[in-house]
């Protein structure tokens, strides 16, 4: 009986050792379906539970797509007037930098040489208007104070004595009747000696309007042909312009518009020279004909003093003979 007993015990001992050890690969091969079983409770669950865990899930979703949304807008929109003010600054700069100095440094070099000519042009226009402003203000003066002093002169050598040593046209007039009258001393025709007179008044006077003129014709030639220098360089710059639009093979007016403004430049500089010419050549040609009007007085003054000169000569021969 207790080797039957023993026997027994010992064989439900090695039955339980056999299934403690079996019941650990039996666990390891069932471990790896064990994640299905969080699956498994959520189907389970009933629609409340999952309805309200929902929610926290879902809240911060609008949240995190709202707030970032704004942010490319935002650099969109201050980059956008980034842009502009930049383009509209170098636009400005762009704008600024063509001055005349800048179109004159850049321009061709015969658009160069026309600008420079057309300047000294009009610096001789201002220089003639300066010298001629003041040599007709002064003769003009002294001739009407001439004139005003020989007015009240009996004869020729009075009217030299009140005149004195002063340079004027009316001294050369009375000097040229005094020397015609004594060559002319012991001729008895008075016609033919204040003809010979008239011709020498007339010579003076003829030197004195070419005297008077000078510089005129200068401001003449710069008058008239200015404007067509200018234009010659205008041509030239907008050929070069054009050349330029060939080889860029472009028509942007960026390209265009320096080499049009440098010869543009060119014709302002020829009106600027022309427009001054043409007025000082009118002003000064109704002054020389004024003064010109003057020196025809004068020679009809001194025309005169010699014919009482002549008179008188023949008036006391003539008393002479009698006595």
């Amino acid at each position: 009986m207790n080797m039957s007993t023993f026997r027994a015990a010992f064989g439900v001992m090695f039955a339980l050792a056999m299934l403690s050890l079996a019941s650990p690969s039996s666990a390891q091969q069932k471990t790896p379906p064990a994640p299905q079983q969080p699956s498994a409770l959520s189907q389970s669950q009933p629609p409340a539970l999952s309805a309200q865990a929902a929610p926290p899930a879902q809240a911060p979703a609008p949240s995190v797509a709202a707030q970032p949304a704004p942010t490319p807008a935002a650099s969109d929109a201050t980059a956008t007037p980034a842009d502009g003010s930049r383009s509209l600054k170098s636009t400005t700069v762009a704008l600024r930098e063509l001055s005349p100095w800048s179109m004159f440094v850049s321009a061709d070099i015969l658009v160069k040489a026309v600008m420079i000519g057309l300047a000294f042009a009009s610096l001789v226009t201002w220089t003639i208007f300066i010298a001629k402003m003041i040599e007709l203000s002064l003769i003009q003066r002294k001739l009407r104070a001439a004139l005003g002093q020989v007015s009240d002169a009996r004869s020729l050598a009075e009217a030299q004595f009140a005149l004195g040593a002063k340079g004027s046209v009316l001294s050369s007039l009375l000097t040229a009747a005094m020397r015609e009258a004594r060559l002319s001393a012991g001729i008895s025709s008075d016609a033919g000696i204040k003809e010979r007179a008239a011709s020498s008044f007339a010579e003076i006077v003829r030197a004195e309007a070419r005297r008077i003129r000078l510089g005129m014709g200068l401001l003449a030639t710069i008058g008239a042909t200015s404007p067509f220098v200018g234009l010659f360089g205008t041509v030239w710059g907008i050929m070069n312009s054009f050349i330029g639009i060939s080889k860029s093979q472009t028509t942007n007016l960026a390209v265009v518009a320096p080499g049009i403004a440098e010869a543009l430049l060119a014709t302002a500089f020829g009106l600027a020279a022309a427009i001054p010419a043409v007025i000082i050549y009118n002003h000064f040609t109704r002054m020389t004909k004024g003064y010109l009007e003057l020196v025809g007085r004068s020679s009809g003054a001194a025309a005169r003093l010699l014919s009482r000169d002549l008179d008188r000569t023949h008036g006391s021969s003539h008393s002479r003979a009698a006595e």
